[in-house]
């Protein structure tokens, strides 16, 4: 695990969206404290990509959905739809 690596995605995410770079720092390490929890030490790339889509979610809507487009390949601006949909649909 590249703590680095997560960061600098999550800060891509973030770009030019009214989020601190405490936030990012923030997420970083709740990640991180998380993945030194688990019972393993060979952490699987998607359960790390989950997780950074499940904190970037409660702090900006947008970031999360950058990140899950790259996270998730989406393919076409119809995944991109679908996403948002969801989005909105937990939030109401």
């Amino acid at each position: 695990f590249n703590p680095e690596k997560l960061r600098l995605g999550i800060k891509m995410a973030c770009w030019k969206r009214p989020v601190e770079s405490e936030q990012i720092d923030k997420v970083v390490g709740d990640i991180t404290t998380r993945l030194t929890l688990l019972p393993t030490q060979e952490i699987p790339s998607h359960v790390i990509g989950e997780m950074a889509m499940e904190e970037l979610k409660k702090v900006d809507e947008i970031a999360f959905v950058r990140f899950a487009s790259v996270y998730r390949h989406f393919n076409d601006a119809g995944e991109f739809i679908s996403e948002v949909q969801k989005l909105t649909s937990q939030n109401d």
